[in-house]
């Protein structure tokens, strides 16, 4: 006898109420459940309720006395059936039995809407409820025959199930169901699928899986076979764990499953896992599968993590609260060693950094390799970049030590060499001397070894040049410079063919007082990465002066803006720039100080400004975040700059460009960060005119005596500290005025929208030509960018002679017999255009909206393929402009269009790295999603 509950009881009512003919008793075969509701209302039509009233019995007799009473109950008259009073009437009175209908007497017959027992048919209710013509045929069978009953259970109280009107589907009322059981309503809403994403998130939502594991037997078990086919082979294990009562630690043990997905798993870890899955029970073939699964989401929702906003924000808290339970999981079952090479375990990013610190002192290639290994970390990027950063800083240190040691041979040698690489040094030094504040002890060691290494070194250079620069002062002029670009020329060699480019507007000079090379390089790398600005040179070289000495703004600034040397204040600044371009090219100008740029409520620039910029004058802006920062900043706040960092910088580079104007980025001067060790005072010295020059005349150990007609101060005659660690004032963030080379050059940075703003003799700086070659791997080891072989006319090969006699003999030695010619040898064809032409690409295609061309896209994976994988973002555009596609406005959008085309199933094939600044291919990844492995090698490999 079938169980009836008020769910099923009601759906009985609201089909048969409107055929009643006014009759009020109703027979139902079954048992009505215990603990349901005795009376209830019930909505029969627009506006109407009836009240009902459910008994049950098993004889005739109960029957009857059940209606009698309901009768008297309800003020009826029971031999003429008209009501007699007003009393709480209740109008129909529902009995479950199992009395057959043989049984019954006329009486009873006569006064039961249909004038038989009602038998339940489940799938008639369901339609009802659904306002369905008909069900899935299925749902009458097994293994569905669950289903109806599951359905009206399952009812929404509020507001009932939607409204199908054709054929209510199986996979239509599972989705209704599971929506509702599994509290997943959203996930199928606008027609959208469960997967794992979904699962993994809801085995984490309060009282999800609890819901789940009090279904009934029979329900559980077709709701996790559905979701199978659904969501995947994964999908039982986490419904096991869920009934399990660790569904909110489903996701982080799937990170943990990974420990048996490896060829080399080890019985402990296995047996390790089972103890940790308990009774959810799981099979190894189940655990792969598993971890595989929650890797996949587990990457999603990084990815999801990196971007912005309220989403972007739950979805990083998400991840990090995952794989810190993944970890204590991991520490309890003696785990960690096992999971050590996990992609996203914070402890397997700790093991890597662990090998990179044994990696360091066994040169570049084991550094590099390791570095890698610690980069391709899932989470690196997302929650340790700087110390991604930082570590491969300490690996481009160690290529650089690699190399034969540097050479000063002269002034102009010199600086040339410190804007281009040894900036870049300095930079990965002041890196390192920030440190990791989380590094483990045996990581620290290594970056402060490699650090003192490198330093030793550089300081050397310094030494050196410190020689080389008191030679060339005692007589560098600017007619006789020996070659290298004086502060007081950069007006006239620089900025003036800008400035008289025909139709083309007037240049910005924005001078970033105390900006070393260093600075430079990080700002260069930028601003230019991001295609919006060109950098322009003379000679597609980045350009460097030579400040004045002692190298402090008062006298290196007035020089750089009066184009002569001087020293004074702003006022001596203001007439000397006026004069330059007045007297010598007939020009207005405008020149700004710090107190003249902000603007007042409600501008951030000064009109003045505002208005200069948009006039046909030469302007100049004089920005001091830099120099102010060594002065007033914390030890170790000023190791890294951006632009953001630098007040009205950004500002200014948008009214620029907004403009249509070329802008100039050049320092006076540059600068040391202070290295004294805690409670390390100045030293103390004779004739102390600031923190790194005096007019003492005995140079002690560090120092050297300038004289000449460069210097401006005490008669032409000064001593100046070559080594950054000498200070002669009280301790601040950073110093200028002595005679290293860091101080001593004057980086210059040419920006414009594009490359039609280059004066003749002039041509753009690529992102490649300003790193030198220790900055990036090495040909032949891991991540190294393949040559590109410049293009050749093509040139006949010369006759080989035939082997002498003893030496094997080779397809190449025979001659082609005459009249006869061999064929020529099929042209290669690219990874790009194998790619593009598969019916994988295609059917990617389909899901992105306004595709790149494919010729584009195959010419970007042919550049990078024959880069050996990574490019810049300044190149892939190159690459797109050469092959005849559209210039992107801005490159990473091209290269979220390539992750969408070439990312299959979250594998990365291609994103970007280094900050963003790179674009990085997994050649290897690539050949394999789209089924390209054992086809032609690609242009890299042929090469």
């Amino acid at each position: 006898m079938p169980e009836l509950d008020q769910r099923v009881v009601a759906g009985l009512l609201t089909a048969h109420i409107p055929l009643a003919k006014g009759r009020r008793l109703v027979l139902v075969q079954g048992k009505y459940a215990a603990g349901s509701p005795e009376e209830f209302t019930l909505s029969v039509g627009e506006g109407e309720r009836r009240s009902v009233r459910v008994v049950h019995s098993t004889s005739v007799l109960g029957i009857t006395d059940a209606w009698q009473a309901h009768l008297a109950d309800s003020g009826t008259d029971s031999s003429t059936g008209s009501r007699t009073g007003t009393g709480n009437r209740r109008d129909v009175l529902v009995v479950t039995t199992d009395v057959p209908d043989d049984r019954l007497g006329l009486d009873l017959v006569g006064e039961m809407m249909r004038s038989h027992v009602i038998k339940v048919d489940e799938a008639d209710i369901v339609k009802q409820l659904f306002g369905a013509a008909d069900l899935d045929p299925r749902m009458r069978r097994d293994p569905w025959l669950w289903l109806p009953a599951a359905l009206i259970a399952a009812e929404p109280a509020a507001g009932g199930w939607p409204q199908h009107g054709a054929v209510l589907t199986l996979d239509a009322a599972m989705r209704a169901l599971v929506g509702c059981r599994l509290g997943l309503i959203e996930v199928f809403e606008g027609g959208g699928s469960v997967d794992m994403d979904a699962l993994l998130a809801w085995s984490r939502t309060p009282g999800g899986p609890e819901q789940f594991a009090a279904l009934e037997e029979t329900e559980r078990s077709g709701i996790a076979g559905w979701l199978e086919q659904s969501a995947g082979d994964a999908a039982p294990l986490l419904l096991r764990l869920a009934l399990n009562g660790r569904g909110a630690e489903a996701t982080a043990l799937g990170v943990l499953a990974s420990a048996v997905a490896g060829d080399n798993a080890s019985p402990d870890a296995a047996m390790a896992l089972g103890t940790l899955f308990g009774a959810a029970g799981a099979k190894v073939t189940e655990l792969r599968a598993y971890a595989r699964a929650v890797e996949g989401t587990l990457t999603r929702w990084i990815d999801e993590a990196a971007g912005r906003g309220d989403s972007a924000d739950k979805a990083r808290q998400r991840v990090l609260e995952v794989l810190r339970q993944a970890d204590e999981l991991a520490t309890a079952a003696h785990l960690t060693d096992a999971l050590a090479d996990n992609p996203f375990l914070p402890s397997s990013f700790q093991s890597r950094l662990r090998l990179l610190a044994e990696a360091l002192p066994a040169g570049p290639e084991a550094a590099q390799t390791a570095w890698e290994h610690v980069r391709d970390h899932r989470t690196a990027a997302l929650f340790a970049p700087h110390r991604v950063e930082l570590a491969q800083m300490a690996v481009r240190l160690t290529r650089w030590l690699d190399e034969p040691e540097p050479q000063v041979t002269d002034v102009d040698q010199a600086v040339r060499a410190q804007a281009a690489d040894w900036g870049l040094v300095d930079r990965a030094l002041t890196q390192l001397r920030s440190g990791d504040a989380e590094a483990a002890p045996a990581l620290a060691r290594a970056y402060q070894d490699l650090h003192d290494a490198a330093q030793r070194r550089r300081r050397t250079l310094d030494e050196t040049f410190a020689s080389k620069l008191a030679a060339w002062a005692a007589h560098a002029t600017a007619g006789h410079s020996e070659g290298a670009l004086l502060i007081e020329d950069v007006l006239e060699q620089i900025v003036a063919p800008l400035a008289m480019k025909k139709d083309r507007p007037r240049p910005l000079l924005i001078v970033l007082d105390a900006m070393s090379s260093a600075v430079a390089a990080q700002l260069g790398e930028e601003l230019t990465s991001a295609a919006r600005w060109s950098e322009l040179a003379a000679g597609g070289q980045r350009a460097a002066a030579v400040a004045m000495i002692p190298s402090v703004t008062v006298i290196s600034r007035a020089t750089l803006l009066s184009g002569r040397p001087t020293s004074g204040g702003q006022s001596v600044e203001q007439e000397g720039f006026t004069t330059f371009w007045r007297d010598r090219h007939r020009l207005d100008s405008s020149l700004f100080h710090k107190a003249d740029i902000p603007g007042p409520p409600g501008h951030l620039l000064h009109p003045r400004l505002v208005a200069a910029l948009a006039s046909d004058d030469v302007v100049a802006v004089v920005l001091n975040a830099i120099d102010d920062s060594l002065d007033h900043g914390q030890q170790g706040s000023v190791s890294a700059w951006s632009a953001a960092d630098i007040t009205y910088l950004p500002e200014l580079l948008n009214a620029a460009r907004g403009q249509g104007r070329p802008v100039v980025l050049v320092s006076d001067h540059g600068h040391v960060l202070d290295q004294a060790d805690p409670g390390e005072g100045p030293v103390p010295a004779e004739g102390v005119e600031s923190a790194r020059w005096r007019t003492g005349t005995v140079p002690g150990e560090g120092e050297v005596q300038l004289a000449g007609p460069r210097i401006l101060e005490n008669g032409g005659r000064v001593t100046v500290p070559w080594d950054e660690r000498i200070r002669y004032t009280p301790r601040k963030a950073g110093y200028h005025g002595g005679a290293t080379l860091a101080e001593m050059t004057v980086p210059v940075l040419v920006l414009a929208p594009s490359a039609a703003f280059a004066p003749a003799g002039w041509s753009e700086v690529s992102a490649e030509s300003v790193q030198p070659q220790w900055w990036k791997p090495r040909e032949g080891t891991p991540g190294a960018p393949a040559p590109v072989e410049p293009a050749r006319n093509p040139v006949p090969p010369k006759q080989k002679p035939r082997p002498q006699e003893g030496v094997p003999f080779t397809d190449d030695a025979v001659k082609t017999p005459a009249g006869k010619s061999t064929p020529p040898s099929p042209e290669p064809v690219g990874l790009g255009p194998q790619v593009v032409a598969t019916k994988i690409y295609e059917d990617q295609g389909k899901y992105v909206r306004k595709a790149p061309d494919r010729k584009v896209v195959a010419a970007v994976i042919d550049a990078l393929d024959a880069a050996g994988g990574t490019l810049s973002l300044a190149a892939v555009t190159a690459a797109v402009t050469a092959s005849g596609g559209r210039t992107h406005t801005r490159p990473e959008g091209l290269v979220t269009m390539l992750t969408r085309l070439l990312n299959i199933e979250g594998y990365e094939v291609i994103g970007l790295v280094d900050s963003r600044t790179r674009v990085r291919l997994d050649r290897d990844m690539l050949r394999e999603q789209f089924e390209l492995t054992g086809q032609a090698g690609s242009a890299g490999e042929n090469s």
